[in-house]
């Protein structure tokens, strides 16, 4: 039975205050779970299970699979759905807004490789990808799909047009790369925009989000054609002698400075004058 023809069945339609774009094509959602979970023996946290299209190809490839769904209305469809897997407790069904998971507790104690994945709603993304750096240590493989603009932004390169906090933020807890592109009809209902599959593997230690690095990366980007000199102006701190302590032009613009750069000026800032 389709999606479309699933809701149906119930009297639902796709909720847009939710975000469903649900996906549909089977090409695309059998590459999706092959790109998450490559590996044998994984357990996979799922954001965002929808109707169990992605989770019934997560199931078929993982140890265990946790599926979290945030709707009320689709938990009867997916507790119909994956009977067996759930009995077999292959399977767990979680009433949840994945934005407040608490992955350490649902992945802490799996043996072998541990995977977070999800077609992300696309007004949630950030919340979604917060989540991921914050418990990354209890992450070895994330897979998500996003907007084109977002996975643009996330695999961007100090210097690039795309490159920016997001990119920071995320690239001081993994090294991301784009899997492919997914066009608005592998979607029910379709977007208006065009998709990609993302991958975020481990960076390994990661860099810590402490206050001060937050402050200035968010500071660096806050006007983007405005020298760092300018943009971490108020800081209270000796920026010359900090910046040349680390290697660090405060003429320069945020948006050329490193991942290490930032973690570096904001180890700075933190040590004892």
């Amino acid at each position: 039975m389709s999606v479309r023809e699933l809701l149906r069945a119930r009297g639902l339609t796709p909720k847009r205050s939710f975000g469903q774009n649900f996906l549909v094509a089977d090409g695309v959602i059998g590459a999706i779970a092959r790109a998450a979970v490559p590996m044998e023996g994984a357990t996979v946290v799922e954001l965002g299970a929808g109707t169990g299209a992605l989770t019934a190809a997560l199931v078929m490839r993982a140890r265990r699979t946790v599926a979290i769904e945030r709707d009320r209305d689709l938990i009867p469809i997916l507790e119909a759905r994956f009977v067996e897997e759930i009995a077999g407790g292959r399977l767990s069904i979680v009433e949840a807004d994945a934005a407040k998971a608490e992955l350490g507790a649902l992945l802490g104690g799996a043996d072998g490789p541990r995977v977070l994945c999800g077609n992300l709603p696309y007004q949630i993304t950030g919340r979604l990808l917060s989540l991921a750096t914050r418990h990354v240590s209890c992450i070895d493989r994330a897979l998500f799909t996003v907007q084109l603009e977002v996975a643009l932004r996330l695999v961007a390169t100090p210097g690039s047009k795309d490159y920016g906090a997001l990119s920071v933020f995320t690239g001081a807890a993994f090294v991301a790369s784009i899997d492919r592109r997914i066009p608005p009809s592998a979607f029910f209902p379709a977007p208006e925009v065009t998709s990609a599959v993302v991958v975020l593997e481990p960076r390994r230690p990661p860099v810590e989000e402490t206050p001060a690095f937050q402050l200035v990366v968010k500071r660096a980007f806050a006007t983007r054609r405005k020298t760092l000199r300018n943009a971490w102006r108020g800081l209270h701190v000796d920026l010359e002698a900090i910046a040349a302590q680390e290697g660090i032009s405060l003429d320069a613009r945020g948006e050329t400075l490193d991942v290490d750069a930032f973690a570096r000026f904001a180890a700075a800032l933190s040590r004892p004058a």
